[in-house]
């Protein structure tokens, strides 16, 4: 019975168990997982097929979109045209919008001396003290908002994490729900192309994709 018990089989399986009660209760270890799939190729951001919104469609959707920093600092981002603006909506209890801090950390780091690039990184939780000890933790820098406003039912569900790309003439031009790859050097010369567009282009580069 003993030698039964402990065969390669049963030891594989109880490994498998443990593995997978840590998957579901500890939120690390989903992100650490998830974040190893994309190093094999997953969870790619789609930045080259569906069409963008553009300003007038359904109404300007930065109009009245408003967030606030920890200090109640408000930035409407109506007044931020003429910027690419990069949302990204997240909580700190999320395993997804764990894993995929490391890379909008890298991407934020290419752009964040850009004046035509900004991002938000919007704590739907809104709990500042929580939301800013998680990135000290992490060793991470984005800017952390909470929401002040409203936000569009285009933009963000419920479901965490989303995130939102808005061209220099306030069109929607990226919009992915689920966890994504943004240190993908596509995604970083998707916002580049962006940044050096012109406010009024008429074609400009576009993308979306749902949950992978």
């Amino acid at each position: 019975m003993k030698k039964k018990w402990f065969s390669l089989s049963n030891i594989s399986n109880i490994l498998l168990i443990v593995f997978i009660l840590a998957m579901v209760f500890i939120p690390d270890v989903k992100a650490w997982t998830i974040q190893n799939l994309m190093k094999i190729g997953l969870f790619q951001p789609d930045v080259s097929e569906a069409p963008v919104v553009k300003t007038g469609q359904d109404g300007n959707l930065l109009k009245g979109l408003r967030f606030q920093d920890h200090e109640g600092n408000l930035v409407d981002l109506e007044a931020q045209k003429g910027k690419v603006i990069f949302i990204n909506f997240w909580a700190t209890w999320c395993p997804p919008c764990i894993a995929e801090m490391p890379a909008i950390q890298e991407l934020y780091h290419q752009f964040k001396d850009n004046g035509n690039v900004m991002f938000i990184m919007a704590d739907m939780d809104q709990d500042f003290s929580k939301a800013q000890a998680f990135m000290k933790k992490k060793a991470l820098d984005l800017p952390v908002y909470g929401p002040a406003s409203n936000i569009p039912d285009e933009l963000y569900t419920g479901t965490l994490p989303t995130t939102a790309i808005f061209d220099r003439s306030g069109n929607l031009s990226f919009h992915h729900t689920g966890t994504a790859d943004y240190s993908n050097p596509k995604m970083t010369a998707f916002i580049r192309k962006l940044s050096k567009a012109s406010q009024k282009s008429e074609s400009p580069p576009v993308g979306d994709s749902g949950t992978k």
